[in-house]
């Protein structure tokens, strides 16, 4: 006869069945749609004025001015094919890696700028460039990419959502 500990350790507790369970699915679809609409709103605000998003890389100063513009003119793109693909929950983990790539990029370059003591807006949502350094918000938004890095990390370690393309093409 197994022992009661054998017996409690194989029986699967609440918070192993939330998360291996179909609550699972339906918290990971809402976390691809809430990281969906960031990148979605992120690339929209800044694919309208290329040139403010170049400058807003520009203001880091932690690139060669020749990767400003190839940067700061495509990053709209990627961010708003990064919300295309978790919309649809096509390739969810590459794109959440890719995602928490960008993020932890993000993070590291408003660190850097605090520490260097840039005043600057982190043009993450539009806008971006030299700000007084009583506008900064450095600690806020490093807080909101780590939360955004957190909802990444949720969909590499557990891609599988509802209503994905990923689920779809796996049936």
């Amino acid at each position: 006869m197994a022992s009661p500990q054998t017996v409690e350790a194989r029986r699967p507790g609440a918070l192993r069945r939330a998360l291996d369970g179909p609550a699972a699915e339906w918290f990971g679809l809402a976390v691809r749609l809430g990281l969906a609409l960031v990148w979605g709103w992120a690339g929209l605000a800044k694919i309208a004025d290329p040139a403010e998003a170049a400058q807003a890389v520009r203001a880091y100063e932690i690139l060669p001015e020749s990767l400003v513009k190839p940067i700061g003119y495509g990053l709209p793109f990627l961010e708003l094919a990064l919300a295309l693909l978790l919309v649809i929950g096509l390739g969810t983990r590459i794109v959440a890696s890719v995602s928490a790539l960008l993020l932890l990029a993000f993070i590291t370059g408003i660190a850097s700028a605090w520490a260097r003591g840039i005043s600057i807006d982190c043009g993450c949502f539009g806008g971006g460039g030299t700000v007084d350094a009583s506008k900064t918000e450095y600690l806020q938004e490093i807080l909101r990419d780590s939360g955004f890095l957190l909802m990444s990390a949720w969909l590499i370690a557990r891609p599988r959502t509802k209503l994905s393309a990923d689920a779809w093409l796996a049936a």
